[in-house]
């Protein structure tokens, strides 16, 4: 997604870099360098807000429950999978097959 107008920073690195900036997992400098290109991009505004807002709903409603550890590692392995532009299988590489 780009809004088509020429930014400092490109809307496809502030989606690529979404959550990191939504978790606060950047420097501050790129946290700043976000914010401007929010000032200037509406599709990126609305991306962030969208984004925010699921994250939210999540926390409160799933907030409360104990997270299994292996579930937790499957989904950051997914996670980083998808960061490092790996084709993410559709069904569960992490399952063990069933026995007929």
């Amino acid at each position: 997604m780009s809004c088509g107008e020429p930014h400092e920073t490109d809307c496809s690195e502030v989606l690529d870099h979404l959550y990191e900036f939504l978790d606060r997992e950047m420097p501050d400098a790129d946290c700043t360098k976000f914010e401007v290109h929010f000032e200037e991009c509406s599709p990126c505004l609305e991306k962030y807000g969208l984004e925010q807002a699921v994250k939210k709903l999540v926390k409160r409603c799933c907030g409360q429950d104990d997270v299994p550890s292996d579930l937790r590692s499957k989904v950051m392995g997914r996670l980083e999978m998808i960061r490092s532009g790996q084709a993410v299988p559709e069904h569960d590489v992490t399952a063990t097959p069933q026995e007929s």
